[in-house]
């Protein structure tokens, strides 16, 4: 128990615990039997945001639990007098502080005393614990807020390009992917620390940080493919601290993956599907030297390195099923970003504005 606790709550690095990690599981579980047998995401999205805030309270629960046994167990080999329903008593007493059920014999008052102390450190430890966690979360939830201008929700990442296209700031891209990278980074340190941070969701049930991730990570590997004559380090920077993140994140949920994937190797997103969605942000004003085909294989050689990772979070975090993000459990469908329709003053109806395929 001690050594969970350490890993869990002490040691900024990347410690599996398996107590913890089994009540996690044992928390997550139905919730996710439940929301598999809905056929619809906003129904899913409301019984799975349960489990990844209830599993820190489980896992406490199952900590105390443990030390409670533990503690039992050292009572009654202690002194065998004692019968071990009456040291599971004294233990508890002392475990939690209430002080009711004690001894005046030397070594199980040491106990009793080691017992007294570890109650409220684990508590205390916990309480620490939950700014950390909610610290990061909002840090995340930030950008992954900020980014619903840009790319719509669910998040796209064609959106970006034509959105950023159809206002003339194309040369914005630079200021997003290098607040992205920043972002990736941050998910990287705080979520394989704090595994659980994976598993809780966005406020909103469109929204979520590996949709988001993704669809900035595509912005950037079309434009490297579409438009090599801009600026491209910080979509390059961005990219391939995006591959670490994603890679950093695959091996904390267990998911495999290849570390030097053939840039000719096979995607699942189509060639047909890119083809599309260079027709629409082209046709917003996105300054693309290279067609849809000359750009395909610039694209499927940066994509190759984080589809397969990001598709597998997707569909086991069951993200919502935005435009070129996988399959889900279940039958939903893909749902485009909405196009939100543009009021010009004095009260006229512009034309749709900043958009991808309507819903």
């Amino acid at each position: 128990m001690t050594s969970s606790v350490l890993r869990t709550l002490v040691v900024p690095r990347r410690l599996q615990s398996k107590i913890a990690h089994a009540a996690f599981t044992a928390t997550l579980t139905p919730f996710r039997v439940l929301a598999r047998r809905t056929n619809s995401y906003l129904a899913r999205d409301r019984i799975l945001a349960w489990p990844g805030p209830l599993s820190i309270i489980v896992t406490l629960v199952v900590w105390l639990l443990g030390y409670l046994l533990g503690y039992s167990l050292l009572i009654y080999g202690l002194d065998s007098t004692l019968a071990l329903s009456t040291a599971a008593r004294e233990a508890g007493s002392s475990l939690f502080t209430l002080g009711f059920a004690s001894t005046d014999r030397g070594q199980l008052t040491a106990v009793d005393f080691l017992a007294a102390a570890t109650g409220p450190v684990i508590i205390g430890l916990l309480i620490g614990y939950l700014p950390t966690i909610y610290g990061a979360y909002n840090r995340r939830e930030t950008d992954v807020t900020m980014l619903e201008s840009r790319a719509g929700e669910p998040n796209w990442g064609p959106e970006i390009l034509g959105r950023h296209a159809a206002i003339a700031a194309v040369d914005s891209l630079d200021g997003l992917f290098n607040s992205w990278e920043r972002w990736t980074a941050d998910i990287s340190e705080s979520h394989t620390n704090y595994p659980v941070l994976i598993h809780i969701r966005s406020s909103q049930p469109m929204r979520h940080w590996i949709i988001g991730m993704l669809s900035v990570m595509d912005a950037a590997a079309m434009q490297l493919a579409l438009a090599p004559q801009l600026p491209q380090g910080h979509a390059r920077i961005a990219l391939r601290q995006g591959f670490v993140a994603m890679r950093d994140l695959a091996q904390v949920e267990g998911i495999p993956f290849d570390p030097d994937p053939s840039p000719d190797g096979d995607i699942d997103l189509t060639a047909d599907e890119f083809a599309t969605a260079v027709t629409d942000v082209v046709g917003r004003g996105f300054p693309a030297s290279r067609t849809a085909v000359e750009a395909w294989p610039h694209f499927r050689g940066w994509r190759i390195n984080y589809e397969s990772i990001a598709y597998a979070l997707a569909k086991r975090l069951d993200a919502p099923p935005a435009l070129w993000s996988g399959n889900r459990a279940g039958t939903l469908q893909a749902i485009a970003p909405r196009r939100p329709i543009n009021r010009e003053p004095g009260g006229r109806t512009g034309p749709p504005d900043l958009s991808g395929p309507a819903n």
